[in-house]
């Protein structure tokens, strides 16, 4: 790119150009991001740069290039950014962790409508299997009268969760390093939630998108043959942790409603049901602890 074409509109249009060229469907929105990322800039105020042909440096030029050829291998946007957006928060995460989607976003409000119904002036709120954190977070900063226990086994998982309950402060919330069936004995039959976004992709359903199949740990994505093996799992232990009447909020796959709704009732839980996302697929099962 020449000298006279290093202005916000020219640099946006020709990373879009060569992001929309790898198969990426939000190319707009990531050029902004990116450029944004080494701009120190918000999205709009991006799109306020382009509308007044801001200038750049050939060396701001430059490093917008290089992040735009490293998102072009289809290297996650997160992962070159170091951030992701969650309910209002901005979440460190990076290699060994799985990135939070948007649809979990909608299944964290499943819980917080849930938190916010119970009259416990201090309700006690699980996040099995927390990975960066995400939901626990979330949950810890939105309801600040809950008592939060966020669960994770995986080493590197955990580091990143550590790091985001550093930088984000929730004194309300505990982070424990232990195997799910093991996990928070001291608390049996006291928890009012328990919430998990476990690994639930099939082990042959591999993911299509790069972003998901190349990055995204193993350990975060698949469940087994069916992709339910951490499901069974979840189910036994939040009947253990959880007071009669409380709720389980799973997060899963869009075909798999049925089956953990069945799986859910032979294990002794009443009222399960599911629930779409924003897209309308199915991405929620609930059910009440007898």
């Amino acid at each position: 790119m020449t000298h006279s074409h290093l202005t916000v509109p020219a640099v946006l249009d020709a990373s879009a150009r060569m992001l929309a060229q790898s198969g990426i469907l939000d190319a707009d929105v990531d050029a902004e991001l990116l450029l944004g990322h080494v701009l120190g800039l918000g999205r709009g105020e991006v799109q306020a740069a382009r509308v007044t042909s801001r200038p750049l440096s050939a060396t701001e030029a430059d490093r917008v290039a290089e992040l735009v050829l490293r998102r072009s291998t289809r290297e996650p946007l997160q992962h070159i950014t170091g951030t992701a957006g969650f309910r209002g928060l901005e979440l460190r995460v990076g290699p060994g962790v799985f990135v939070p989607r948007p649809e979990t976003e909608y299944v964290t409000q499943i819980a917080v409508d849930a938190l916010r119904a119970i009259p416990d002036s201090e309700p006690v709120a699980v996040d099995l299997c927390t990975g960066s954190g995400a939901i626990a977070l979330a949950l810890a900063t939105e309801i600040t009268t809950a008592r939060v226990y966020a669960v994770e086994n995986d080493v590197d998982a955990f580091i990143w969760a550590t790091e985001n309950a550093k930088l984000i402060g929730a004194d309300n919330l505990t982070l424990v390093f232990d195997d799910l069936a093991d996990s928070l004995e001291e608390l049996d039959g006291t928890a009012s939630l328990v919430i998990s976004n476990p690994p639930y992709v099939p082990n042959g359903a591999v993911p299509i998108d790069p972003e998901v199949r190349f990055y995204d740990p193993d350990a975060a994505l698949y469940g087994g043959d069916d992709g339910l093996d951490v499901v069974r799992s979840l189910s036994t232990t939040a009947l253990r942790l959880l007071r009669p009447g409380g709720s389980l909020v799973i997060e899963h796959g869009e075909l798999q409603g049925e089956a953990i709704r069945a799986l859910l009732t032979a294990d002794g839980w009443r009222a399960a049901a599911t629930f779409p996302d924003f897209t309308m697929r199915d991405r929620a099962t609930t059910a009440v602890r007898p």
